[in-house]
């Protein structure tokens, strides 16, 4: 049963890092996949889980690049290639991680990109939609038996609060028929996460496996590559003199809540939420104006059933034990 939307008791918060989070966890035997586990909050995640005793798998696009940059973290850690805009990456880099494990404790589908100017991969979709969601879907459904043969897997699903910016157009999906706009388009996607969390967690829930949509909060991070400077001032996000705005997490910070969905005891037969600052978020309506909170179009469960079938025919992924 998909858990209530509605904020529980954390002792953690705003504030709170990644570490703070898994300080009292043990996490030795626990195996662990991260995509995009080499820049941004997507390391601070790794360190944090590894720093807990995990064993950790890496997926990244540029190998050299995160093993560089894991070289010093501490702990169990590989990297294997993993583009998510390929589909045949990730169906080489899922058959390597069973090769390796019989089971998967923890998947955080990390990795995203944001805003970009309009892009195709190579069988047309938008690339928003596909890195974000659609590669995301695929990798978990072929990781499916591994997550299904732990004990109580859990799957983190990183959205955004750019859910707001846009629902889902699941008639048109990859912008064929739309004038393409880059933030609405990111919304969509970020949407897309937050939908497929909601109906993950309730096929998961039998065979133990619970997902999470997580909100990582404001972080200054290479995600916002395709975005200038000027953008992000008119934004409000740097003053003149290349301040973030206060309201701006770490990456530390960042990564609070993808971890604490991934370990924390107080969600145990929980699941199907979004969550952000390390708790349950509030649901919130349309015409919102605050920085935290949950819209409704993200716990449509007719909706996300609808975004599963069609992703199951965009990319011919289904999930088998």
């Amino acid at each position: 049963m998909v858990s209530p939307q509605q904020p529980i008791d954390s002792p953690f918060g705003y504030r709170s890092t990644a570490r703070e989070v898994v300080a009292d966890i043990d996490l030795s035997g626990k195996r662990v996949v991260v995509t995009g586990g080499y820049s941004g909050i997507g390391t601070e995640t790794v360190r944090a889980l590894a720093g807990a005793g995990a064993e950790i798998v890496v997926g990244a696009r540029r190998v050299d690049q995160a093993e560089d940059v894991l070289s010093g973290v501490d702990g169990t850690i590989a990297v294997l290639p993993l583009d998510l805009a390929d589909p045949a990456t990730i169906d080489t880099f899922a058959a390597e991680v069973a090769r390796k494990w019989d089971r998967l404790d923890i998947l955080v589908n990390n990795a995203a990109i944001m805003a970009s100017p309009l892009m195709r991969e190579e069988r047309g979709y938008e690339m928003q939609f596909a890195v974000n969601h659609l590669g995301h879907f695929q990798l978990t459904a072929r990781l499916w038996p591994l997550l299904a043969a732990a004990n109580g897997a859990r799957v983190v699903c990183l959205s955004s609060i750019g859910h707001r910016l846009h629902s889902l157009d699941l008639d048109d999906p990859n912008w064929e028929r739309r004038d393409y706009a880059k933030w609405p388009a990111y919304g969509a996607a970020k949407s897309a996460n937050a939908l497929f969390a909601l109906e993950l967690d309730k096929r998961g829930e039998a065979g133990g496996v619970r997902a999470f949509a997580v909100h990582p909060g404001g972080i200054a991070t290479p995600l916002q590559r395709h975005l200038t400077m000027e953008e992000q001032k008119a934004m409000g996000w740097y003053d003149d003199e290349g301040n973030t705005h206060e309201s701006f997490k770490s990456p530390q910070e960042g990564a609070a809540t993808s971890v604490w969905c991934a370990v924390s005891p107080l969600l145990a037969r929980m699941g199907g939420v979004y969550c952000e600052d390390c708790n349950i978020a509030e649901p919130v309506s349309a015409d919102s104006k605050g920085r935290s909170g949950v819209l409704s179009h993200v716990r449509d469960e007719d909706l996300a059933k609808g975004l599963w079938e069609t992703s199951e025919k965009l990319t011919g992924a289904t999930f088998r034990p």
